[in-house]
């Protein structure tokens, strides 16, 4: 369980379609025990095996649009014609209860939040290490049409221009050395002032401690 007395940081991982976001985020789950996944509401239907509550709220236009004039999210976007959106009250939640929350969010949605919660904010964005390994990645995963792999493949370029908005970028090359990398960001960031507010008491009790 996090510690009650510190703060949990929003951690946003974003790539083009078919890098390997996904496979770093549920690795990260497994071994971080303080990290929970932020659920994104969508319009998208479900793919095979998705599970509703867990990959995603599902729900059609008519309620996504309902809540989002409601101000229920903390970020929206579109994205290959289908809504998402971050349910605002499970992420702070937890954010005040000292977990770390991790998104798999665009570069639309990494904008919003960061005007929104920007000292919660930590964000980075995965690159593939070639394009031909890319394509090689999203047509053997086998989970979209080879249409829909060709219109995610049309838009990596656009995507990949706002590599520099992000605080960190890992090159995935290797699935485990990139899960190192999102930890050694994670145990740093952890240890950043802002996310310790118990030290100014503390530093209080030294100074006033006698030896």
């Amino acid at each position: 369980m996090p510690k009650q007395n510190q703060r949990g940081l929003l951690l946003v991982i974003s790539s083009p379609s078919g890098v390997g976001k996904t496979s770093i985020v549920s690795r990260l789950l497994c071994i971080e025990p303080d990290v929970v996944m932020s659920v994104s509401t969508t319009t998208r239907p479900p793919r095979p095996g998705e599970v509703e509550g867990k990959d995603y709220y599902f729900v059609d236009l008519k309620t996504f649009t309902y809540r989002l004039h409601q101000e229920q999210f903390l970020e929206h976007a579109e994205v290959y014609g289908h809504y998402y959106g971050t349910p605002k009250g499970f992420v702070f939640d937890r954010l005040n209860q000292g977990f770390d929350v991790v998104f798999d969010i665009d570069w639309q949605g990494t904008q919003q939040l960061a005007q929104t919660a920007r000292q919660d904010l930590v964000t980075i964005f995965i690159l593939p290490p070639s394009l031909a390994e890319l394509a090689k990645r999203l047509r053997n995963r086998g989970l979209d049409s080879q249409d829909v792999v060709e219109k995610r493949l049309a838009q990596t370029a656009n995507e990949l221009s706002h590599w520099a908005e992000y605080d960190y970028v890992i090159i995935n090359d290797s699935l485990d050395q990139s899960v190192h990398q999102v930890q050694t960001i994670l145990k740093s960031e952890r240890l950043k002032r802002i996310r310790q507010p118990y030290l100014a008491s503390f530093v209080q009790h030294l100074r006033n401690s006698k030896l």
